[in-house]
């Protein structure tokens, strides 16, 4: 099942903030820290591509 597209505006307005958020703890923050805000934002991407990838593997099922 698809992200619905109200999730899917939060996910790329929390997004926009974690990218905020690297930009400024680039020049203020220790390394780790850059570290752990630059996950969040990986594991928010990675997540979209695995609920994308879930819809082919369902649609595919459906199809048997």
């Amino acid at each position: 099942m698809a992200l619905s597209r109200q999730t899917l505006d939060y996910l790329l307005e929390a997004e926009g903030s974690i990218r905020s958020a690297i930009k400024s703890a680039a020049t203020n923050e220790k390394p780790l820290i850059i570290t752990q805000i630059s996950k969040l934002l990986y594991d928010i991407d990675s997540m979209k591509e695995f609920e994308n990838l879930m819809d082919v593997v369902e649609k595919h099922q459906s199809e048997d």
